[in-house]
C-alpha cells in the first residue's frame, strides 16, 4: 500500500478522540483527523514524530488526516485504523498470508450474525466460506510484546461470539489480527485492560476459530504485509 502525500511533524496533543494537534517543520500548527477510535495507548505520547496525509481537497474541516507515529523513537505504527482491512485483503492477494489462499472470491464488509459486517468473506469454488475478523494492534507493552485490545471492547467480544456461530455452523471462522508496529514480534490477549475479551478469544480458539497475526513492513511511503507473527494465548 503507498502512502501518498504525506508531510512529517510533531504531535503536541490528540483529544476527543478524532482531533490531534501538529506541529509542522516550520513551526506552523495545525489540526488533523485522528482516524482511530481506540485508546491509542502508547502511541500518542507528545512530541512523537508522525506523519500526516493531505486529502488534496481544500474544503475539508480537516484536510490532513494523521497515518503514522514514532513509537519510543524508533519503531513506526500506522495509527489509521482503515487501513487494516485493505492491507490485510493485499496481503491474502499477493500470497503473503499463506492460510487464506485458495479462494475465488473475497468480498468486504459482507452482512453476518447480529446486525455485524464482517470484515472479508473468502469463497471458494465449491461454495465453502471462510469468514475473517481483522482487529489493528498497535499497543507495544515491553521486548516487542503486542496486546489486544487497547481499551475494553464490547463490540469486539460480539465478534468472537459471532465468529464462533459460524464455527458451528460448519464455516470456517478467523480471527486475524493486523500489526502495522515493527516494534512488535508477537500478540496476546491484553487481560489486564479487558478479561474478558481474552476469555472470549481463548474460548473462541478451543471451538475453532483460528487466530493469525500478522506484521507488517513501514515506511513514510508505504506499508505492506510482511511475516506471520506467534500468538500467545
Amino acid at each position: 500500500m503507498r502512502l501518498e502525500q504525506m508531510t512529517e511533524g510533531r504531535l503536541i496533543k490528540r483529544y476527543k478522540r478524532f482531533l490531534a494537534d501538529i506541529q509542522l517543520p516550520d513551526g506552523q500548527e495545525i489540526t488533523v483527523h485522528c482516524p482511530n477510535t481506540g485508546s491509542m495507548k502508547n502511541c500518542a505520547e507528545p512530541g512523537s514524530r508522525v506523519w500526516i496525509q493531505d486529502s488534496g481537497n481544500p474544503k475539508r474541516k480537516y484536510r490532513f488526516g494523521w497515518e503514522l507515529v514514532e513509537v519510543e523513537g524508533q519503531f513506526l505504527a500506522c495509527i489509521n485504523t482503515a487501513r487494516a482491512n485493505k492491507l490485510i485483503k493485499e496481503g491474502i492477494e499477493s500470497g503473503v498470508i499463506g492460510q487464506l489462499q485458495g479462494y475465488g472470491s473475497i468480498r468486504q464488509e459482507v452482512k453476518y450474525g447480529e446486525n455485524s459486517r464482517i470484515d472479508l468473506l473468502l469463497e471458494d469454488e465449491n461454495k465453502a466460506r471462510t469468514w475473517v475478523e481483522i482487529k489493528n494492534v498497535t499497543l507495544l507493552q515491553e521486548a516487542g510484546q503486542g496486546a489486544f485490545p487497547d481499551a475494553v471492547t464490547k463490540r469486539g467480544a460480539k465478534h468472537l461470539q459471532e465468529l464462533m456461530a459460524m464455527v458451528e455452523q460448519g464455516d470456517r471462522a478467523v480471527m486475524l489480527f493486523c500489526v502495522p508496529h515493527t516494534g512488535i514480534d508477537r500478540v496476546s490477549p491484553a487481560d489486564h485492560i479487558d478479561p474478558e475479551y481474552g476469555r472470549l478469544l481463548r474460548e473462541a480458539h478451543a471451538a475453532g476459530v483460528e487466530v493469525l497475526a500478522y506484521g507488517a513492513e513501514i515506511t513514510p511511503e508505504q506499508i505492506r504485509i510482511s511475516q506471520e507473527l506467534p500468538v500467545i494465548l
